[in-house]
């Protein structure tokens, strides 16, 4: 059944949290080695099981506070039956300069013969050498027996970062790292293809330039703040202003420049939205985060018949907690950080522990194991949905990067 236009979007980080986007870690866990980790993103080799388990805890827990848990997998196979999505989702997995021309046919002509929930599997799971029947060609016999014909996508554990809702539109985006193209593919098949979502207006596409929706925080109905650094680009920041501009979708957009590294990755691994006006921040970086503020230009906020043509007004750099409360229209942030020594600081940024979930105002929900910023933010009046992480944080993300909220209510 299709769902109501009413009961899609999120204009804010906070609004109470009415259906949320997982993906519950499966057999593509299964495949990351010590030799093939590091290229697939992850920190660790995660123990599967636990992983599950960890996963089905806290979608239990959004469950038990009336949050509609959709399940990525589950859209895909449903999506399909359609023959439109299957022929495109096994090009997609098939346009891989690795394989030739040999490969390359046969492993389209597999994948094609495959039931809807098979294909779903091989897709996510990836295909590996040794999987693969029939004539395979040259580039076959030179692969090595661990090499993958089609690659696994473990980091499709994180929705957050191939989708994005702002307002009623979703922004399927373009991820920087190879081993995480074909995740937007996928998204972009089940928004385009499943009966959930049908209607809804694509705000953004894999084919533009790099924005990963870790790097996008809706501070507040009308402004946005996108963090700038190793996955998503001032080009991709500028495109995505002048889209929301031109759609009315918001006023003011935050560009944010963090650095670029691994533990930075994205804005929400330094900063989240836990209140209306409260933000957690990583303490190391609060008082030295910067913001350009772009507004629309002249004339743009009507909507044109070129979204990308909107003229901006940029100014700064300011400081990103002053730049965002006057945006958003209040005197200040409360910010709440660990106020912890620099060391114990340092780990629980790196175990996610800014990487909170909001479920509604003054609830989120975070890793356990970050008892030092779960007991800051309960100090500040937040109600804490502690969820265990000690498998699921192996690819560096927490309950935030696990979730794409596809409907809040308004605040």
């Amino acid at each position: 059944m299709t769902a109501p236009a009413a009961a899609r979007g999120a204009t804010s980080e906070v609004g109470p949290l009415r259906t949320v986007l997982l993906h519950r870690p499966g057999p593509e866990l299964r495949r990351l080695t010590p030799r093939n980790n590091d290229q697939l993103l992850f920190d660790g080799v995660p123990w599967v099981r636990r992983a599950q388990e960890e996963h089905d805890a806290f979608a239990a827990e959004l469950t038990a506070r009336g949050v509609e848990v959709l399940y990525l997998d589950r859209l895909l196979a449903e999506v399909l039956a359609d023959p439109a999505a299957r022929a495109e989702l096994v090009t997609a997995a098939v346009e891989d300069p690795r394989l030739g021309a040999t490969l390359k046919r046969t492993t389209a002509a597999h994948l094609a013969d495959l039931s809807p929930e098979d294909l779903a599997r091989a897709l996510v799971a990836g295909v590996a050498h040794d999987e693969l029947p029939g004539a395979r060609g040259l580039s076959w016999e030179l692969m090595a027996r661990g090499d993958f014909v089609v690659p696994p996508l473990p980091n499709l554990l994180f929705t957050r970062d191939s989708s994005v809702w702002v307002g009623d539109q979703v922004a399927v985006t373009s991820l920087a790292m190879p081993a995480r193209h074909r995740e937007s593919t996928i998204t972009a098949a089940v928004y385009a293809h499943h009966p959930r979502f049908a209607g809804a207006e694509q705000l953004y596409d894999a084919s533009l330039e790099h924005l990963e929706g870790g790097d996008v925080l809706l501070l507040a109905p009308g402004v946005v703040a996108v963090g700038v650094g190793e996955r998503t680009t001032p080009g991709g920041a500028e495109r995505l202003a002048r889209r929301v501009f031109a759609r009315r979708l918001a006023h003011t957009v935050l560009v944010v420049p963090i650095a670029q590294q691994r533990a930075t990755m994205h804005l929400d691994t330094i900063a989240t939205m836990v209140d209306v006006d409260a933000m957690l921040v990583y303490p190391a970086v609060a008082g030295s985060l910067a913001a350009w503020t772009v507004t629309a230009g002249e004339g743009g906020a009507a909507r044109m018949a070129d979204d990308d043509t909107t003229d901006l007004v940029v100014r700064g750099p300011a400081p990103f907690l002053e730049a965002a409360a006057a945006a958003m229209g209040i005197d200040r942030l409360r910010v709440i950080d660990t106020g912890l020594d620099p060391v114990t600081a340092e780990r629980e940024q790196w175990d996610d522990g800014n990487n909170t979930l909001a479920v509604a105002p003054r609830l989120a929900v975070a890793y356990e194991r970050n008892t030092v910023t779960n007991a800051a933010l309960e100090a500040a009046g937040i109600e804490v949905v502690r969820i265990a992480g000690s498998e699921l944080g192996s690819g560096r993300g927490g309950p935030r990067c696990m979730s794409c909220p596809v409907a809040r209510d308004p605040l």
